[in-house]
């Protein structure tokens, strides 16, 4: 099994004022030639961004984008003719595909937003621009599978090869988790995981290749992400 591990305090940091983010690979002015993505997962960043704030309408294509709200409200508009807020719970699946322009807004002008953004390179180019949003309860423990390439269980139906889960799980819960892919990546939100014999804290990223189980280990109360890639 190769291991790759991406530690918090690794990660690119850029404070603009109104946007405090941090990236697990390269984005914008942050570059690293070392971490350019993994398979087709090319951005995790997360974002705080102030009161009021936020990305104005601007566009993207052949990508499919990802949010998920740790706390506040996401305000969301595209070219689609798309509106939506987004809360802790929720998760947001937009494909760009050949064009699409949307804005990313904190939809409170008292309280921060606090989410990850996620970006995945679709398996198709040029494809039809589109958008779908569901609620994920926070009472549904264990884990939960968000995104997939066939929206089997409730999921959000993304083009590529891709299984996003979320695990919520308690202190001293151990799970073993099958992939279908060929590699996978492990991104930690709170509390500390332990993923073979590589222990992970709040904002580390592992990723694995060659190992087609994975067993984790919560020590604490922990939420984090999997990615199970091709």
């Amino acid at each position: 099994m190769k291991t790759y591990i991406r530690r918090s305090a690794e990660r690119g940091h850029v404070d603009h004022g109104w946007l405090d983010t941090r990236h697990s690979f390269s984005f914008g002015t942050y570059h690293d030639p070392d971490h350019m993505g993994f398979g087709p997962l090319r951005v995790i960043n997360q974002d705080r961004v102030q009161p009021g704030a936020g990305f104005p309408l601007h566009g993207h294509r052949d990508m499919e984008i990802v949010s998920y709200v740790l706390s506040g409200t996401l305000a969301h508009q595209d070219s689609t003719g798309t509106r939506g807020r987004i809360r802790p719970g929720d998760v947001q699946l937009m494909r760009a595909g050949r064009g699409i322009r949307h804005s990313e807004m904190n939809g409170s002008d008292s309280e921060g937003v606090h989410f990850l953004q996620i970006w995945i390179r679709p398996a198709h180019a040029s494809s039809e621009p589109g958008y779908q949003q569901e609620h994920f309860s926070r009472d549904r423990r264990g884990a939960v599978l968000l995104v997939s390439p066939d929206g089997r269980e409730c999921s959000l139906q993304i083009d590529q090869d891709v299984d996003l889960w979320r695990l919520l799980v308690d202190e001293g819960h151990q799970t073993s988790r099958t992939l279908r892919g060929r590699r996978a990546w492990v991104q930690v939100i709170a509390g500390e995981l332990e993923v073979g014999d590589v222990a992970l804290g709040p904002g580390d990223g592992l990723g694995v290749e060659g190992e087609s189980d994975l067993v984790l280990r919560a020590r604490g109360e922990v939420e984090a992400l999997l990615f199970d890639l091709p």
